[in-house]
């Protein structure tokens, strides 16, 4: 096929209006020849389409359906409405709601004419008018549901909404007729207001990167114009005020008080207080000067920075978020996978139901078709009812509206889910499994014994020697291009004590997971670790004189050369202040939930921790393929569990668990792309918002699919009988589907 590729189109769609278009679109993408898989997500009007199907192809076959893509727009096409915008602007301004509106005065003033007159012809004047109006303003709603009958293969709600006015017009009920169009086409313009209103909150999040950044350029010396010296040695340069797309790497931009900051970078001139709220869901700024990072979309305080770009502002941490969030909205939880297919049997189930009704009673029963001796509704106007009653937008669209809302509303308070499943996961967490280094303690431990291994005197810090600094110093080497938090320890001790030039850095340097680190050192093997390492080492001979050290609640780690424990270096890793209340508002808000560490420390120090956390359970001295052991042992014996780490060194663990979320994921790649959930800030008080989030998020979309089906089969119930009428039935369908939309709304404001 000439112009067709095998590859995925995604590409954004403008012009639906209610749950059931993104159902049509899909059904009328998959008629195309070569289309293999077609999603379309209403809640963020994304389209993701897989086979040999050329993007004109889809174009055109959208503009066949009625709709387009967002990027090629044609003139006049309805504009998105902006959070500002109110329902009555929206009705005053869309080009289709005006024709409704002065339809419905028309037929108002008309009837209430009709109503008062003694005049003949009044009641004919009242019957035409209603006609008018219904062909007026239904004939956008009959285009459409014939459009969709013909390309989709689909009856839409369009084309029942058509086929119950015209039939009320057949059997003489013109005002009825009148009604439902526009009724329904109100109704249709709010759905899509309170719609667009949930989908706009996401845009939130990207116009928060500024579109403009001034860049700090060097000026060739004796050069005129805006060369200035600011106070801060900035003579021979200018400032260039460009597009935010056009900022570099490497880039100096100056962000005076008051701006948004234009790229992730770090700070390289100036002092201030940073207001990052928007981004990690810290609510207070935080001070920040020369070689802190900042990031994209924060807020500069009271000083003028000058920042040098690290990231480009399309990759920024702001723009991932963004990205990440939109990715998310458009993944479907299983429940709104179910409802999409139970919808596509709902409405061809309830038309034929709404012919049985018609035909069953008049052909078997002797019913009347039109109406009944006493003047009750006939089967056909009941049919009529059903077929309105047979839309299945308020279903369609009572979860999805919800999901987005509470995915957009904890990304507001720094929490990134990466989608409708895993928030609904959440929901079903019964085990939280936490790593212990900075995730429950602060993950900056510090030395605060050092034993060497010819040294008489207690293995305090106050009473270090020059043995215990060779311990130090022998371990520094080793240690110096560790990541690791008790690297880091060591390395601040020997930097404290003046030792880091003792020893040149080791050679050959290889870390043992979870135990340890081993290099060469002048030929000579040198290993930093555990008890275990030293025993694969063949050093375990002299681990017992260290008995009061590896005895205590430090952690302990041996320093050896070759097979001989030269020394023991005990470090401390305080708790957050947070964690107690952290775990006691997790038992509040999921009553029953069982609290568990997976550590590789070892077991004195980690059921210290434990006890004073009053923890459920702990294991310790566990190498990453214990911890995975561990998640599954969790999981089979109290069921979905959640891994609480940082989301670097606990990958594994964090991929095998129900759900693994990340701590301080602000401008960390790996940790966005590792976990299901992303705490941006390194705050353990995000875990109990974030597991009341999720629980009445569950809660909320219970409500809806129970509001949505009840007050459907009450509607049939009140059809069939003929109690409902056509314009009560129109009520009652968009009524729910509004209800239910504002109703999963809510979840944005969730405290």
């Amino acid at each position: 096929m000439a112009g067709a590729s095998a590859e995925v189109i995604r590409a954004k769609i403008a012009g639906m209006d209610c749950g059931s278009c993104a159902l049509t679109i899909e059904d009328g993408l998959r008629q195309l020849p070569g289309a293999r898989r077609v999603a379309v997500d209403f809640t963020t009007e994304t389209l993701e389409l897989e086979g040999e199907v050329s993007r004109e192809q889809v174009e055109r076959r959208l503009r066949q359906l009625g709709y387009h893509l967002a990027e090629a727009a044609p003139a006049g096409a309805r504009q998105a409405i902006t959070p500002a915008a109110g329902p009555l602007r929206f009705f005053l301004t869309d080009p289709q709601q005006q024709v409704a509106l002065v339809a419905t005065i028309v037929v108002l003033a008309v009837s209430l004419f009709a109503w008062l007159s003694e005049w003949d012809p009044a009641q004919f004047i009242f019957n035409f008018t209603c006609t008018a109006a219904a062909a007026v303003v239904g004939t956008p709603t009959l285009i459409k549901g014939l459009r969709a009958l013909w390309f989709g293969r689909r009856v839409s709600i369009e084309l029942l909404m058509t086929v119950a006015a015209l039939g009320a017009l057949c059997i003489g009920e013109m005002g009825e007729a009148a009604t439902v169009v526009l009724l329904f086409t109100f109704g249709e313009g709010l759905e899509r207001f309170s719609a667009t209103r949930a989908r706009e909150s996401l845009k939130s999040l990207m116009s928060l990167q500024p579109e403009m950044a001034t860049v700090i350029r060097a000026h060739a010396a004796g050069a005129h114009g805006d060369a200035h010296d600011d106070g801060h040695g900035a003579a021979h340069e200018h400032h260039e005020v460009v597009p935010a797309s056009h900022v570099f790497v490497g880039d100096l931009v100056l962000v005076r008080p008051g701006e948004r900051i234009a790229a992730d970078g770090v700070i390289a001139q100036g002092e201030s207080s940073v207001n990052q709220a928007a981004v990690t869901g810290e609510s207070i700024p935080v001070a920040r000067g020369p070689g802190d990072g900042v990031l994209a979309g924060t807020v500069n305080g009271e000083g003028a920075l000058r920042v040098t770009v690290t990231r480009l502002p399309a990759d920024s941490t702001v723009a991932r978020i963004a990205r990440l969030v939109e990715q998310a909205q458009a993944q479907r939880s299983p429940a709104e996978a179910f409802i999409d297919r139970f919808a596509r049997w709902y409405t061809p189930a309830v038309v034929a139901l709404a012919l049985l009704v018609v035909a069953v009673p008049t052909l078997f029963a002797g019913g009347q078709l039109l109406e009944g001796g006493d003047g009750s509704h006939g089967w056909l106007y009941r049919g009529l009812a059903l077929l309105i009653i047979a839309c299945p937008c308020a279903l369609v669209i009572s979860i999805p509206v919800t999901v987005v809302s509470s995915l957009t509303r904890l990304a507001r308070l720094g929490v990134l889910v990466k989608g409708g499943e895993q928030l609904d996961r959440l929901a079903e967490v019964r085990t939280l499994a936490f790593d212990k280094t900075g995730t429950l303690t602060r993950g900056r431990p510090s030395v605060t014994a050092v034993q060497g291994r010819d040294c008489a005197h207690e293995p305090e810090p106050q009473a270090a020697c020059e043995g215990c600094d060779d311990v130090v110093a022998l371990a520094a080497s080793v240690e110096g291009s560790s990541e690791h938090p008790i690297a880091h320890a060591i390395m601040a001790r020997a930097r404290e004590r003046g030792l880091t030039h003792r020893y040149p850095p080791a050679a050959a340097v290889v870390a043992a997971a979870g135990r340890g680190v081993t290099g060469q050192l002048r030929g000579v093997a040198v290993s930093v670790g555990t008890e275990a390492l030293m025993s694969a080492r063949g050093a375990a001979a002299g681990v017992g004189q260290f008995a009061r050290l590896t005895e205590s609640r430090r952690t302990v780690m041996l320093v050896a050369r070759d097979t001989s424990v030269v020394g023991a270096i005990g470090v401390e890793d305080t708790r957050r202040e947070e964690t107690p209340a952290v775990i006691d508002a997790l038992r509040s808000t999921v009553p029953g939930v069982r609290t568990a560490m997976l550590t590789g420390d070892n077991e004195r120090v980690a059921l210290d921790v434990a006890q004073r956390l009053n923890l459920d359970e702990v294991r310790a001295q566990l190498l990453p393929a214990d911890k995975l052991a561990a998640i599954e042992q969790l999981r089979s014996a109290h069921g979905p569990v959640a891994m609480i780490g940082d989301g670097i060194n606990d990958a594994p663990a964090l991929a095998r668990a129900d759900v693994g979320i990340a701590m301080g994921g602000a401008g960390s790649a790996q940790a966005m792309e590792t976990a299901d959930v992303v705490f941006m800030q390194d705050d353990l008080k995000r875990l109990p918002i974030t597991l009341s989030v999720a629980r009445r998020n569950r809660r909320i979309v219970k409500q809806n699919i129970t509001l949505s089906l009840g007050l459907k089969l009450a509607f049939l119930a009140l059809a069939i009988p003929g109690f409902a009428t056509l314009w009560l039935a129109v009520v009652a369908d968009v009524g729910t589907t509004v209800l239910v939309t504002l109703n999963g709304m809510r979840m944005l404001k969730a405290k």
